[in-house]
């Protein structure tokens, strides 16, 4: 293996700037499947039927539909039926940062779902006590207990996001595995074991590490619970 090319600062480069692109677009991509599935888990506990359907709705079809096929919809399918052919405003952060948002926000919503029952009926009641609308009682009293127990389960769930990322290489997005896939092809067939190795070794240490902070931010919510 190759190694020495990592000497190289155009290799270096390019790697770090694959790593990059995943970062932000998993960062992105966590804040959006938030900010949509808090919602949709919202309307899914609410009293209104269509609301509550709609939710149903989206959570199972996405749940239900392969991401590599989410991918390739909102990359090659939506830009050709909307005529979206700027690579500033349909380029692949933006294709990636939409895709994921809107398939997470399937996941993140079972999970705060789940946040939102773990809190007390008596909360809820108090809310409505204090003269609170249903909007007003999940922000103000039941979600931000709710978020502090289901922190763990969320960021469990942004791990998986981030390793899913990988598979936008296939829209030959500038990812970190597309960039490591590009340099491969670039410097030969011999060298793809060493740069696929590299991709390995750097997920897994971001994801262990990751995964060793959750287990501790686990058992200190333990604690105070």
């Amino acid at each position: 293996m190759e190694f020495s090319l990592l000497q190289d600062p155009n290799v270096t480069q390019a790697l770090l700037s694959g790593l990059k692109f995943t970062a932000i677009a998993t960062i992105l991509s966590i804040i959006g499947g938030i900010l949509i599935g808090t919602p949709l888990a919202m309307m899914r506990l609410s009293n209104n039927v269509v609301a509550s359907n709609f939710a149903k709705i989206y959570v199972d079809f996405f749940r239900g539909v392969p991401l590599i096929q989410v991918i390739f919809i909102f990359y090659f399918l939506l830009p050709k039926y909307f005529e979206f052919q700027s690579d500033t405003y349909w380029g692949p952060l933006f294709s990636t940062v939409v895709t994921f948002a809107i398939f997470e926000a399937a996941f993140f919503s079972e999970i705060v779902r789940s946040g939102i029952q773990s809190v007390s009926k008596g909360q809820v009641n108090a809310g409505y006590a204090l003269g609170f609308t249903y909007g007003q009682t999940m922000s103000n009293v039941v979600l931000p207990q709710a978020f502090r127990n289901m922190l763990p389960v969320l960021l469990t769930q942004s791990i998986v996001l981030f390793q899913d990322i990988s598979l936008v290489y296939v829209i030959s997005a500038p990812d970190f595995l597309g960039q490591a896939n590009t340099l491969a092809n670039n410097y030969g067939a011999e060298t793809k074991a060493m740069f696929y190795l590299i991709v390995a070794i750097v997920y897994f240490c971001i994801s262990f590490a990751l995964s060793r902070l959750v287990k501790r931010l686990h058992q200190k919510i333990a604690i105070i619970r």
